[in-house]
């Protein structure tokens, strides 16, 4: 019997700041910037690209392409992105 799976979305799950920080903060915690840059794609998603990209400062298939994986982000494109999702980065000692 073969198991039958579905399709989840997590922009679709990101519906409140909690959430969205949560989220972003395991992004962070696994270190993989693949794994940031995706997360951060999907909030981008979840509020809307076309929204975020302008207040970015970034067109929106720039954006895409970003966050989209095939290309590495830049840090300060990460940073914008975050600062229009409206997430802002911690440091705290370990």
């Amino acid at each position: 019997m073969a198991t039958k799976t579905t399709r989840c979305d997590p922009a679709e799950h990101l519906t409140d700041k909690k959430s969205i920080a949560a989220y972003i903060n395991a992004a962070l915690e696994d270190g993989d910037p693949a794994v940031i840059a995706a997360a951060v794609g999907d909030v981008a998603r979840a509020k809307g690209m076309t929204r975020i990209a302008r207040d970015a400062g970034l067109t929106r298939a720039s954006l895409y392409k970003a966050l989209g994986g095939e290309a590495k982000a830049e840090f300060g494109t990460i940073l914008r992105v975050m600062d229009a999702i409206g997430v802002k980065l911690h440091a705290t000692t370990s």
